[in-house]
């Protein structure tokens, strides 16, 4: 199994520490996300500072940049790293993309499956010197010249994960992507019994084995090194759950296991302004769904338990300045955990069949 570090808000020269601490862990992976703070940044400060470690964006939201913004993002981060880079990218809800960001919202799977494909479009055009065509009916691309074309790396594409909860997001997510970002907000029965029969659905479409696409995440780990550290991260989840089932969005989770009352009342609570009410309306057996608690020293069980046959990367909080001989042993132990995929792998040989570009020269 693969562990990613998460990188954490704020200070950049801070960020750099921490990416130079997880390598030297050797953690799989450093992952930023774009919550309150913009990711591309820190994971261009962290590719200067290492040299093995994985550089993930977990997530970029899409819609409000166009796909040659993004695919130039991407391409810098790809050749700085000389390889290290995954573009995760995520669709948000609507009320933020239009609210928010002020960008266009429409039918959000078609627009994300072609913006994917617009983006690996643009890529292959810079690396083959193709012309660049992609005849998309939300973002059309057919202007590309030399001045405005970096110069091939002679580096693989960078891998694109997308993030899905509900099954059609999930269904496309193996359709067109080399792996997918499952929530947090997960149970492991929705993940046996919604999104992966969702995702081999998708894959089964492109041809493509469930060993050559990474699934990352599907739920919350609560641990530090004693079971007091974890009872405390515990409390923090406890309002991450009560937070994100009182979201529409994320309400057939809860329809699963029949907490459509809880999640109603959670909403209603938003609506009500009782925010820092609502973790206290989250029951003990409701989290313990959601959540692994463990202490460092049985957390490679738990996660065994938890996760095992259904993820193949997951996320660890660690505290800065914690015990790196321990630290490391965990993840040494973690990565020990058999996946069904050891990572994605990207090229611009095995593009799914639907991406259309003119491959005569430019």
């Amino acid at each position: 199994m693969r562990i990613e570090a998460f990188q954490p808000h704020g200070d950049w020269s801070f960020v750099e520490r921490c990416a130079v601490e997880a390598e030297a862990m050797g953690f799989d992976a450093f992952a930023a996300p774009e919550i309150a703070h913009d990711p591309f940044i820190p994971l261009a400060l962290a590719a200067r500072a290492t040299t093995r470690i994985g550089l993930r964006t977990a997530i970029a939201v899409a819609f409000p940049r166009s796909p040659m913004i993004m695919a130039n993002l991407a391409w810098d981060l790809q050749t700085e790293s000389r390889g290290r880079f995954v573009l995760g990218l995520g669709t948000q809800v609507k009320p933020h993309i239009e609210k928010r960001f002020a960008a266009t919202w429409t039918k959000p799977r078609t627009q994300l499956s072609e913006y994917v494909r617009a983006v690996r479009t643009v890529h292959r055009c810079w690396e083959r010197k193709e012309r660049l065509r992609f005849e998309g009916q939300h973002y059309p691309l057919s202007l590309m010249t030399p001045e405005f074309s970096p110069e091939p790396t002679g580096l693989p594409p960078c891998p694109i994960f997308t993030a899905a909860v509900r099954p059609a997001m999930l269904e496309l997510a193996g359709e067109v992507a080399d792996g997918v970002r499952l929530h947090g907000f997960m149970t492991r029965r929705y993940a046996e019994e919604v999104a992966l029969p969702a995702i081999e659905r998708g894959l089964a479409a492109r041809g493509r084995p469930r060993t050559r696409f990474e699934v990352c995440g599907g739920g919350f780990l609560a641990t530090g090194p004693t079971e007091a550290d974890a009872l405390a991260m515990r409390e923090t989840i406890r309002y991450r759950v009560a937070f994100y089932g009182s979201t529409p969005s994320y309400q057939p989770v809860f329809d699963l296991h029949g907490y459509q009352d809880l999640g109603a009342k959670l909403n209603r609570m938003t609506r009500e302004g009782k925010w820092a009410q609502m973790a206290a309306e989250v029951p003990d057996d409701v989290l313990d769904q959601f959540c692994v608690t463990a202490p460092w020293s049985s957390l490679p069980a738990a996660i065994e338990a938890r996760f095992g046959g259904l993820s193949d990367t997951l996320e660890l909080a660690f505290p800065h300045g914690a015990d790196r001989d321990a630290v490391a042993e965990l993840v040494a132990k973690v990565q020990a955990l058999p996946a069904r995929c050891p990572g994605a792998v990207a090229s611009y040989d095995d593009e799914p069949p639907f991406v259309r570009a003119d491959a005569s020269p430019a």
